[in-house]
C-alpha cells in the first residue's frame, strides 16, 4: 500500500513539474541551444541571408582576441570586486538589522531602496556625482582641501573601474543584506543564549553559530551575486560606455557591440556560448559548497 501512495506522490509530482519544465525549455534551453548552432555559422551584415556553416571557426577566432580576453579580464575584476565588497556589507548590515531597536521596520524599507531603484536611473545618478566639473565627489574633496583640481573619474581608466565598482556595491549590497538578515531571523536565540551561558564572546558566537549556520545563505548570496555581476550591462553602459579605451567593458558590452554594432552575428552567438558555459561552471561550484555548507550546518545544530 506505502509503495502504491509513493508511486502516485511521484506521477503527482511530474505532472506538477512537467510545465514548469517546459516553460523553462522554453525559455532557456531553446535560446541556447540556437545561440549554439549560430556560432558554428559566419553569418555578419555581408552575407546575412546566405550564413556558411564553418565549424569551430568563431571559437578559433575568440581565442585570439584579445579584447575578448580584456572584457573577460574587466569581467572578472568588477564581479570578484564588487561581490566580495558586497558580502562583507551586507553581512554587517545585516546583523545591524537583525537586533531590536525603535523605528527598525523603517530602517529595513530605506536600507532596501537601492535595490529597488531602477539600475539606469541609478547609473545616471553615479554618473553625475562622479562627474569631474560638477560632481559633487570632487565639490567634497575640494572643500577638504585632499585635492586642488577636479578628478577625471571615469575618463582614468583605473578610477572608471573603482567608480563602477563603488556604485554597484552601492546598489546591489541591500540585496545580501536582507538574504543575510532571512538566514539570521532562523537561526534559534537558544543557540545564543547556551552560548553566553558557557562564557563565549559575540564574536566566538559568530563564528561558532552564525557563520556556520548562515553559510547556506552566504552561498545563495553568492551564486545570485556572481551570476549578476558577471553579466552587468545597464550599470556600466550608463556610466562609462565601456571606457576609456575598453577599461572598464565587461563581457555583455563586447557581445552587445559585437552583435548591434558590428552586426556580426555568428561571432556574436560564440560570446554568448562561452559566457554561459562559464556561468554554468560557476554554478556548479556553488552548489557543491552550498550542498557541503548545509552539511556542516547540519552537523553543528
Amino acid at each position: 500500500m506505502k509503495d502504491v501512495i509513493r508511486e502516485r506522490e511521484r506521477r503527482t509530482g511530474w505532472l506538477l513539474t512537467i510545465p514548469a519544465l517546459l516553460i523553462l525549455t522554453l525559455v532557456f534551453a531553446y535560446p541556447i541551444l540556437r545561440a549554439f548552432w549560430q556560432s558554428l555559422f559566419v553569418q555578419n551584415l555581408g552575407n546575412q541571408l546566405n550564413p556558411h556553416f564553418t565549424g569551430l571557426s568563431n571559437f578559433a577566432r575568440m581565442a585570439q582576441d584579445g579584447r575578448f580576453w580584456q572584457s573577460m579580464v574587466n569581467s572578472a575584476i568588477f564581479t570578484f570586486s564588487s561581490v566580495a565588497i558586497e558580502l562583507v556589507l551586507g553581512m554587517g548590515i545585516a546583523l545591524v538589522l537583525n537586533q531590536s531597536f525603535r523605528g527598525r521596520g523603517a530602517v529595513r524599507t530605506i536600507a532596501i531602496l537601492p535595490w529597488a531603484l531602477p539600475t539606469a536611473l541609478i547609473a545616471l545618478g553615479w554618473t553625475w556625482i562622479f562627474n569631474d566639473q560638477y560632481g559633487i565627489v570632487n565639490d567634497i574633496l575640494l572643500r577638504l582641501g585632499f585635492i586642488d583640481t577636479g578628478i577625471n573619474w571615469l575618463g582614468n581608466p583605473t578610477l572608471a573601474m573603482l567608480a563602477v565598482i563603488f556604485a554597484d556595491v552601492w546598489k546591489t549590497t541591500p540585496f545580501i543584506s536582507i538574504l543575510l538578515l532571512a538566514g539570521l531571523q532562523s537561526i534559534p536565540n537558544d543557540l545564543y543564549e547556551a552560548q553566553a551561558i558557557d562564557g563565549a564572546s559575540p564574536w566566538q558566537s559568530f563564528r561558532q553559530i552564525t557563520l556556520p549556520l548562515l553559510m547556506p545563505q552566504v552561498v545563495i548570496s553568492l551564486l545570485f551575486r556572481l551570476a549578476q555581476a558577471f553579466g552587468i550591462f545597464d550599470l556600466i553602459s550608463v556610466m562609462t560606455g565601456g571606457g576609456p579605451g575598453g577599461a572598464t567593458e565587461t563581457v555583455s558590452l563586447y557581445i552587445y557591440a559585437t552583435v548591434m554594432r558590428y552586426l556580426d552575428f555568428g561571432y556574436g552567438a560564440a560570446l554568448v556560448v562561452v559566457t554561459f558555459l562559464l556561468l554554468v561552471l560557476a554554478v556548479a561550484i556553488a552548489s557543491y559548497f552550498l550542498t557541503r555548507s548545509r552539511a556542516k550546518a547540519s552537523g553543528a545544530i
